[in-house]
């Protein structure tokens, strides 16, 4: 019901709405171009994928928007946002149909691989600055006190997409399996995420050019980029609301993705044989539904949580039962334990990342939110493939480690005592107050800033 509240109370702004939907397009597709991929690479007959070969995957896909990062997040500050999105992914539907066309002619020799490998590294990491984009636009489509409300909304629409469109492009994988080669499945599947991402730039071009921001029209240059860096640096060493926050979840991303490793593994190696591919990729499909069905309930149980308790508290939580579900029913190992496991991290992980994104709109000025929601990005990324090198040394090639997992939940343990020691005296819950104007009178009205961008929007540049 509070979820059902939330989206109420956002859907009266148009601009949500229009943003709600390119959001949604965009990460169904992108959905679809990771099952591609995964099913591509690491689901082949002929291959038993270990940590390294998922690590090296990682590597590949991540890494390069973490090293450029920092020299595109200032075109986030300094140019039209809606033309970002836009652009975007006009850019990975042309890579979309490109990655498609390769595979379905067979890459056999070395170019091949170079240019298969090249493209999908750049439409991973065009994603993530698409994330960034949205998640720096959405404070123009809604009113400082919503913070709290969109971050618990907002990151729904994720897995929610991600269940839509993984789900598709996964049975529609496994209805193909038979019917046709694998290289034509797959690139059907790399078609289909092409046709996500045309949808996605034409649902862009609802809103207006200069609604998302930024507020300032400088215009971007060389210098610009390590000052703005350094700038954006600086201002969340002043906000450290925002800056810790992000600091805790680059800890709590490690160990999780370390766990997602071995997930994998598990499944495509312990559960099953190697030439067993179309049950390993249907249980996998259940294990993703089971997790993203736990994002989903984190949406709507954190702003509850975090409105009776705080969200320091409801941070710490998390964290302490993250470690002991890693331990039980995580290390039972049997496909029921781990689905438990799964779901209720899931909860837990969500909850952490909608706290730390009502940290980083709430604390940090809207001329910082693309640099800052960038490196909140790289700090993903970076994070995730560390995770992987780590997983890559110490788990077995059928991901079954009970030391593994009673590590991380220390791990776990640890990160929530440092959380607890360095927030406290600290304003977490800055940015929660619509969660009271809701329950007591209504939701608040847009602000004389949000009036004026509406105003400039219906102008001839509105497009």
């Amino acid at each position: 019901m509070e979820f059902v509240r939330g989206l109420r109370q956002l859907w009266r702004h148009p601009m949500f709405r229009r943003l709600f939907a390119v959001r949604v397009a965009a990460q169904a597709a992108d959905a679809v171009l990771q099952v591609a991929l995964a099913s591509y690479v690491l689901f082949s007959p002929e291959r038993q994928p270990d940590a390294a070969a998922i690590a090296g995957v990682l590597a590949l896909t991540l890494l390069p928007f973490s090293v450029l990062g920092p020299f595109v997040s200032v075109v986030l500050d300094r140019v039209s946002r809606r033309q970002v999105l836009l652009i975007t992914e006009i850019i990975r539907a042309v890579l979309g149909i490109s990655l498609a066309a390769l595979v379905a002619g067979g890459i056999a020799g070395g170019s091949e691989k170079v240019l298969f490998y090249g493209g999908v590294l750049l439409a991973m990491s065009f994603n993530r600055f698409l994330l960034a984009a949205l998640s720096a636009s959405l404070p123009h489509t809604i009113t400082p006190e919503e913070y709290l409300v969109a971050n618990s909304v907002v990151p729904t629409i994720g897995p929610a997409a991600v269940i839509i469109g993984g789900g598709a492009a996964t049975g529609l994988r496994l209805l193909l399996s038979n019917r046709v080669p694998t290289s034509t499945a797959d690139a059907v599947l790399f078609a289909l995420a092409t046709c996500g991402f045309m949808i996605s730039a034409a649902l862009s071009l609802r809103i207006g050019r200069r609604l998302l921001g930024p507020d300032g029209g400088e215009p971007t240059r060389t210098s610009d980029v390590v000052r703005g860096l350094v700038a954006a640096l600086r201002h969340l060493r002043e906000r450290r609301e925002a800056g810790l926050g992000l600091i805790m979840i680059g800890l709590h991303r490690v160990p999780y993705g370390v766990v997602t490793v071995a997930t994998i593994l598990v499944y495509r190696n312990y559960f099953h044989t190697v030439g067993e591919v179309d049950a390993a990729i249907g249980e996998l499909g259940i294990l993703a539904l089971v997790t993203g069905t736990g994002f989903v309930l984190a949406a709507a149980v954190t702003p509850i949580v975090r409105h009776r308790i705080g969200a320091r508290a409801w941070m710490i939580s998390c964290f302490v039962a993250s470690a002991f579900l890693q331990t039980f029913p995580g290390a039972t190992y049997t496909r029921a334990g781990i689905l438990i496991s799964a779901f209720l991290c899931g909860v837990l992980a969500q909850a952490i990342k909608i706290n730390v994104d009502t940290f980083v709109q709430a604390h940090v000025d809207d001329e910082f939110k693309g640099r800052v929601f960038v490196l909140y990005d790289m700090i993903f990324n970076v994070a995730l493939v560390g995770a992987a090198a780590i997983s890559a040394l110490i788990l077995p090639i059928n991901g079954r480690s009970v030391l593994v997992l009673v590590i991380i939940s220390a791990c776990y343990l640890l990160t929530g005592l440092a959380f607890a020691v360095l927030g406290r005296g600290l304003a977490w819950d800055q940015g929660a107050e619509s969660l009271t104007a809701v329950e007591v009178g209504g939701p608040p009205q847009p602000d004389e800033a949000q009036r004026d961008r509406a105003q400039r929007g219906s102008g001839p540049d509105a497009k």
